[in-house]
């Protein structure tokens, strides 16, 4: 058989040096009937091993009617009902079958281009980072990064929460927009539990949100994954780059390192969809988004209680001492992702503030409660230390 290199030589002999047929077969020694098929040829030869009988043959048809009434038929099913027809053959074969015609029998499913207006939409997802966190006393957290990401420009922000409740996701979203430094018109959101109500209907808290804001929403479908596409790829970028290599002490910590990655890195990379940086797109389209309110929407959780003689209020599995001067009032203690502020009700007079602590099953007592309660119990007071100047140990220390 003519090789595809000879092929193409005898074509140039004969259509370009203008040699005869003769004189090529004394060239090449090829016999003259194998010089004019090469000739005749409309393209260069192939070499084509005939077809062989496949043990899948006969039983075409009937895949066809299984993948008719069930196009998701799994590749095991399938071949447990033909086998009991007859079939001999092996799995590899029927799967490899099976992967070529089951996209004829599925509903047919298209994209189109999207192009996004500046400002347009804000597309959010959550993501869960693959170790826990350390949040102090010897113990870490499943946490959860809010992350949002504006498709016309690509600048994504993210804020670090250890929950999916409502109060938690909208401290997230505020903390978003803080950092992206404006507000879209639509917030594009899947069907997460703590906001959405159903039937593309929000929950109230995320509903009193937006309508705060004043600034739309939209769900989409359940598993469509794709209509939210530039927040997962911002999402895969977050597991890829930030995660891998590095360490954490607490969760500030994690939200500080986020932050200046996405800062430095996230939104100043050369990004291959764009032709720019998005940092350099964002500051355009800050120019056509709303500024942010002078007062961003309140998510803190809020809850009364009255205060017993253990003066002490529980959040999220952790005890907070209240004032024990104020046992028997009722009080507010307000939850936020920072702090723990408790208020009586009647006169507003302040029963505790705690930094909130995010480890579990341990009591945190301010120091002037515990002082506190031990005048109320009688208890001796404490002896008083000498604080001695740092002057006397400058003159017994020697220079």
């Amino acid at each position: 058989m003519v090789g595809v290199e000879q092929w193409a030589e005898i074509r140039r002999m004969y259509f370009v040096r203008r040699l005869s047929i003769k004189e090529i077969v004394r060239r090449t020694g090829l016999a003259r009937n194998t010089v004019r098929r090469a000739l005749r040829s409309g393209g260069p030869p192939r070499y084509r091993r005939p077809p062989r009988p496949s043990k899948l043959d006969p039983f075409r048809d009937e895949i066809h009617r299984l993948l008719r009434e069930d196009p998701r038929l799994p590749g095991t099913r399938a071949r447990e009902l033909i086998s009991e027809q007859g079939y001999a053959g092996s799995k590899t074969i029927l799967d490899d079958y099976l992967r070529e015609v089951r996209p004829l029998f599925l509903p047919t499913r298209t994209f189109q281009r999207t192009i996004y207006r500046p400002g347009e939409l804000v597309q959010f997802d959550l993501w869960e980072p693959s170790r826990e966190i350390p949040v102090g006393a010897r113990q870490t957290r499943r946490g959860y990064v809010v992350v949002s990401c504006l498709p016309h420009s690509r600048a994504g922000a993210g804020t670090l929460v250890f929950s999916k409740e409502a109060p938690d996701l909208l401290y997230g979203i505020g903390g978003c927009f803080q950092k992206l430094g404006a507000l879209p018109e639509t917030l594009v959101w899947d069907r997460e539990g703590a906001l959405h109500a159903g039937g593309g209907r929000p929950t109230q808290p995320f509903a009193a949100f937006c309508g705060e804001l004043r600034v739309g929403w939209r769900f989409l479908e359940a598993a469509d994954p794709q209509a939210k596409g530039v927040v997962e790829r911002l999402q895969g970028y977050l597991e890829t780059s930030f995660e891998p290599g590095r360490a954490f002490v607490g969760e500030l910590d994690f939200q500080e390192q986020l932050d200046r990655w996405f800062c430095e890195r996230a939104n100043l990379r050369f990004h291959r969809t764009l032709r720019c940086r998005p940092a350099d797109r964002l500051a355009e389209e800050l120019q056509v988004m709303r500024p942010l309110p002078e007062r961003m929407p309140d998510p803190d959780r809020r809850l009364v209680t009255r205060i017993t003689p253990d003066p002490y209020v529980r959040v999220d599995c952790t005890d907070y001492s209240l004032d024990p001067r104020l046992v028997g009032r009722r009080v507010e203690v307000r939850i936020s992702q920072r702090e723990v502020v408790a208020a009586c009700l009647d006169t507003g007079e302040l029963a505790c503030r705690h930094r909130r602590s995010f480890a579990r099953h341990h009591t945190i007592t301010a120091l002037e409660h515990a002082r506190a309660l031990r005048e109320l119990r009688g208890a001796p007071a404490e002896p008083e230390v000498e604080l001695r100047p740092l002057e006397r140990y400058d003159q017994l220390i020697p220079a």
